[in-house]
């Protein structure tokens, strides 16, 4: 009998995900452990160095040439170290620590009872408006367990593009999904509206998890393994790929189709293409906005991550049957979201049908099939990124006496009361509609280029008429904004602490350095644009 062999794990190529992951880990011992006034400060901090020494490791295995001649299956093949993934982690983990501002933020809602707090719920578990959170806010509790959350979050994220298996990847979708569920049912305000968004998601979301496992039974049943290589050698038909003892079994076309199919579509699940995307205006519009925020730039990352991996690595093979498919919902997200979003009176909601367009705008790049696609999403994910944190940030900060002022009709004039802030949210709606020198116009112009040149002119000549239908709702808010007379009982701009002005200026600063000189970044994507096969 042989002897057991112990895995041979890389730790140190997985050192970013083991940070996170660990630092997670002692968020969730504060929080049994240390007295309730120490908590806040001490998450932030602790929170915050976590996301900034991963981000240190991946830059130090990016330098170490782990993004491209270093690139390698790690984890007893299960997951995936090379360009794509890295440069996705980088971005996932900026856009955490932003969003750390964002969540510490205390500034914003009138202090209760001499305590500064926070967005979030005094007493998530209790009935909303309820004796035990009555008396919870009296006594100024605030929950900090929202950074434990946050952070078991972007682990999942960080794992999510890695996936190089297709169990892993369904490990990794849940990791990420139940602390969102949690998130979104923690709006201080507006409680019930909070908690039916985390209903919705969560219902919603378990529906595409399940979608999602049962297209992976099928494609065991097709390929007899669930590593990524392996079901790229069957569709190949390599003949050392087939199992003897399954021979009888493996291959079978339908299993193949029917499975890869169910598994797109828990992914365009979470990216909110078309027709997957009915959870994400409520969802958009219940939860928190920091949360919202948070959510809106790191999980569209992540899940392309995902997306693009398994389309590339394991369904290369099948190019011919998955490619039509997307070009349906690439062109049905354009058009659905730059549509529908002209008729929505929330400023939330209008940005969640934003999302849904800049997803069909992103799988304009899927579909090209190529490196420069590869390169042309990542730079486009981490340009909409910044815009959507900083977007969401400038919505926490409109504020009258029910809290956020997300109702259009209630931004009238603010250029005028705030011109700084209307300025700055106006720089955000233009790189949204893909005006030049913003990062939106060099993210357009590369997934658009990119394909162009695979052939794809039909969703090129759709998604540049797409662009044109959001343009007009973006400038219809700006004209809002700036050429209408403010109301006297309008809502006011609330002065924040630099936690949020930081998140906004970063922001902003971003938005305009992508525009401006794209071209290293646009090169840092396309050198990192190659996925490692085996």
């Amino acid at each position: 009998m042989n002897d057991l062999q112990a895995p041979s794990i890389e730790w140190l190529a997985l050192l970013p995900s083991l940070i996170v992951f660990g630092v997670a880990v002692i968020g969730v011992l504060i929080e049994a452990f240390a007295p309730r006034a120490a908590r806040y400060g001490t998450q932030v901090v602790l929170t915050t160095l976590g996301f900034a020494g991963a981000f240190a490791a991946v830059v130090a295995l990016a330098a170490g040439g782990h993004a491209t001649t270093e690139a390698q299956i790690a984890g007893m093949g299960s997951l995936a170290v090379d360009g794509p993934a890295l440069f996705l982690q980088g971005v996932i983990l900026l856009v955490g620590l932003l969003s750390v501002f964002l969540f510490a933020e205390r500034r914003l809602e009138p202090a209760r009872h001499g305590t500064r707090v926070d967005s979030f719920a005094a007493q998530p578990a209790a009935v909303p408006g309820g004796e035990a959170e009555q008396e919870a806010v009296k006594a100024g509790h605030t929950t900090t367990e929202i950074f434990p959350l946050l952070l078991f979050a972007v682990g999942g994220m960080l794992i999510f593009p890695m996936a190089n298996d297709l169990l892993v990847l369904f490990i990794a979708l849940e990791v990420l999904s139940l602390p969102l569920y949690l998130l979104c049912a923690l709006a201080r305000r507006k409680r019930l509206l909070s908690q039916e968004a985390a209903v919705k998601y969560f219902l919603l979301g378990a529906f595409a998890s399940a979608f999602l496992l049962f297209g992976i039974a099928l494609l065991y049943g097709y390929a007899g393994t669930v590593t990524y290589a392996g079901i790229a050698d069957v569709i190949s038909g390599a003949p050392a790929a087939i199992d003897p003892g399954l021979a009888s079994t493996m291959g079978n076309d339908a299993l193949l189709l029917i499975g890869g199919a169910l598994v797109v579509m828990g992914l365009l699940f979470k990216v909110g293409a078309v027709p997957f995307h009915m959870w994400t205006p409520d969802v958009y519009q219940g939860a928190p906005t920091p949360v919202t925020g948070f959510m809106a730039a790191a999980t569209k990352v992540a899940a392309f991550g995902a997306l693009l991996r398994l389309l590339y690595v394991a369904l290369d093979g099948t190019r011919w049957d998955w490619e039509p498919v997307l070009w349906g919902v690439a062109i049905a997200s354009m058009v659905a979201g730059a549509v529908i979003a002209i008729t929505q009176t929330d400023v939330k909601r209008l940005l969640a049908y934003s999302s849904i367009a800049h997803a069909g705008f992103i799988l304009a790049g899927v579909v090209a099939v190529s490196e420069d696609g590869v390169s042309s999403v990542l730079f486009y994910l981490a340009a909409y990124s910044f815009v959507t944190l900083g977007a969401f940030a400038v919505v926490t900060l409109v504020r009258d006496a029910g809290g956020e002022a997300t109702h259009l009709s209630k931004w009238a004039g603010l250029g005028r009361r705030s011109p700084l802030l209307a300025g700055v949210f106006a720089l955000f709606l233009l790189a949204f509609a893909g005006i030049p020198l913003t990062s939106g116009f060099a993210g357009k112009f590369a997934v658009f280029r990119a394909a162009a040149d695979a052939g794809a002119m039909g969703l090129v000549i759709t998604g540049v008429a797409a662009s044109a239908v959001a343009a007009f709702f973006y400038v219809r808010v700006i004209v809002l904004m700036f050429f209408s007379e403010p109301k006297a009982d309008g809502p006011s701009v609330v002065i924040p602490s630099p936690l949020t002005m930081s998140v906004v200026g970063l922001a902003a600063a971003v938005t305009l350095v992508l525009g401006i000189a794209p071209q290293y970044f646009l090169d840092l994507a396309g050198q990192a644009g190659v996925f490692v096969l085996r």
